[in-house]
């Protein structure tokens, strides 16, 4: 026998307790966690302070994530207070013990004069562009919130810069800065990714800009079209909050770096060779520094570059790929970085390796006796002889 909507809502009223505005503030105040489970649109109007958002129909699949302690007392509202009726029934069959709904929803809220604010909202097309990020423990509208407001500087537009460019694009990182003093040669587009036949000549930070703006409108993209130096280093790296180092000498390495540690900055690094590469991260006081790894360069013929030695044109899509991921992470606060740890890659094996890597206390960038500036710090592009002259 059929029963009506009206039937059906008395039947599950009978098994739900509903609360008043002034008992639901109450039990906030206590440590109460309040589900919105209204949908987007709605929430736009408003939100009680520090309740979560779950439209009605995602409950069931996003609770747990967000609420793993069924003990915990839960209120629910939505905009009337009907559909929290059946969403706190749903909560009761999930193992929740003690749930209530908020009778007359959110409108009784504001209208007994209690506190509410209007939260940041992705609009539509965002919800659509971004919907698989919003479906992610870890990620949701907050972390998508996060990623909008990062600003993460790509030091080279080149074969580690380009794939990792086009992949915080995609994911949604507001701004991206790009530093690269060349111009697209028909030789890159091997391995290139980000450039195109039809820009060779352009200079590599307006083809990233064209090529980034043209995937994802919601991303700012600032050309430094220089090359990274002592005199602009710590200008250019403090606007950011984050640095993706894709460069391909030793020098931009350290010059990177040390300006990474003095202003507390966490670096991703990454290298190409050939059939193999590198990555790791470094994140100041929580780990080795690139000087750590390396505390002096090797000699310039020693290690040749991609156009002297050659490199696979995948290679620096993995690498860069990963390294896009590490500073996605680093943005979200989730998982574990490669901090103090080294990520070997080799193509011919496909073969991971990781490496533990160790502080060392006698650092001369980040240990007992490190410099205060770059002033002291000496950079021969030239022979890649960086070294210390004194300490800061």
């Amino acid at each position: 026998m059929s029963i009506t909507q009206r039937d059906l809502l008395a039947q599950v009223k009978e098994t739900i307790r509903e609360v008043d505005v002034a008992a639901a503030a109450q039990v906030q105040a206590a440590g109460a966690l309040f589900v919105d489970v209204r949908e987007y649109d709605e929430v736009e109007q408003g939100m009680t302070p520090g309740a979560v958002h779950i439209p009605r129909g995602f409950l069931e699949f996003r609770i747990e994530e967000i609420a793993p302690d069924r003990a915990r007392p839960v209120v629910v509202y939505c905009a009337g207070g009907t559909r929290s009726i059946f969403a706190a029934r749903t909560l009761g069959d999930l193992g929740y013990a003690d749930v209530v709904s908020l009778a007359g929803g959110f409108t009784a809220w504001k209208a007994a004069g209690q506190p509410w604010d209007i939260r940041r909202t992705l609009t539509a097309e965002q919800r659509r562009r971004y919907s698989r990020h919003l479906l992610v423990p870890g990620v949701g509208e907050t972390g998508q919130w996060k990623l909008l407001d990062a600003k993460v500087l790509l030091v080279g537009a080149g074969g580690l810069g380009a794939p990792a460019a086009l992949y915080l694009a995609a994911a949604g990182v507001g701004t991206l800065g790009v530093v690269d003093s060349d111009v697209v040669d028909d030789s890159n587009l091997q391995r290139q990714v980000i450039h195109a036949t039809d820009r060779i000549g352009m200079p590599k930070v307006e083809s990233a800009r064209i090529a980034i703006e043209a995937l994802n409108p919601d991303v700012r993209v600032i050309a430094h079209e220089t090359q990274l130096s002592k005199a602009n280093a710590l200008e250019i790296i403090s606007q950011y909050d984050l640095v993706v180092d894709g460069s391909d000498n030793f020098p931009t390495r350290y010059l990177i770096n040390d300006a990474c540690v003095l202003l507390g900055k966490p670096n991703v690094h990454g290298s190409i060779f050939r059939f193999e590469g590198q990555a790791t991260t470094f994140v100041p006081g929580e780990g080795p520094c690139y000087r750590c790894l390396f505390p002096t360069p090797p000699p310039p013929e020693a290690v040749p570059s991609c156009s002297e030695a050659g490199v696979l044109g995948v290679l620096p899509g993995a690498i860069g790929i990963i390294q896009a991921t590490e500073a996605i992470k680093l943005i979200l606060g989730i998982g574990e970085p490669l901090i103090g740890r080294l990520l070997l890659y080799d193509a011919l094996a496909m073969e991971f390796r990781d490496l533990q890597l160790n502080r060392d206390p006698e650092c001369p960038m980040c240990g007992s006796a490190a410099p205060t500036s770059l002033d002291a710090i000496a950079y021969d592009n030239a022979g890649c002889a960086i070294q210390l002259t004194a300490a800061g």
